[in-house]
């Protein structure tokens, strides 16, 4: 007989090396998985990760503030005249250009993440020469929209992601 038809049978050995090797593969993913586990975010930042908001109280021309991550985001049910203001800036007045259609879902309500882009401080709603919002920290003025007009900030309030999911209800996050 050729070497190349010789087929070896499986003896003990074989048997033994296998079985080892299964139960070491086994024991490995048994210690490795607590390790991996641990490396997920608990159930106090899970539960951050998403708000929901009943938005059907807030009165036409107001501005609530909800904690979203930590910090604070503004929903603002903004009036016809704020809607029409926002709208009709030119973009080349703006730093950090951006239509108002690309910063809202529905045009009546903003939702925006309420913090300066300059140094992170707070800004005030319905202030400013815009009726939009200023830092009292470095004076920083945003419009209507959110957007940048004045002041050191480099960049307009952020925009979260969101979604409608009732004419009354918007899920932040």
């Amino acid at each position: 007989m050729s070497s190349a038809t010789m087929i070896e049978t499986p003896n003990r050995r074989d048997f033994l090396f296998l079985t080892v090797g299964a139960v070491g593969a086994v024991g490995a993913a048994a210690l490795a998985w607590p390790v991996i586990d641990q490396m997920n975010p608990d159930a106090s930042t899970l539960a951050m990760a998403s708000t929901e908001v009943d938005i059907g109280a807030i009165p036409e021309g107001q501005i609530v503030t909800v904690k979203w991550r930590g910090g604070p985001v503004f929903i603002r049910h903004r009036t016809k005249k704020e809607i029409e203001d926002a709208e009709n800036v030119p973009l080349s007045e703006l730093r950090d250009p951006q239509t108002d259609q690309s910063r809202v879902k529905k045009p009546e309500w903003l939702i925006v993440v309420g913090v300066c882009t300059h140094l992170g401080c707070v800004p005030l709603g319905h202030e400013g020469k815009y009726e939009g919002w200023l830092c009292p920290c470095h004076g920083s003025i945003y419009d209507t929209s959110g957007r940048i007009r004045r002041g050191p900030a480099p960049l307009n309030l952020a925009v979260p992601d969101y979604a409608f999911l009732t004419d009354t209800r918007v899920k932040i996050g």
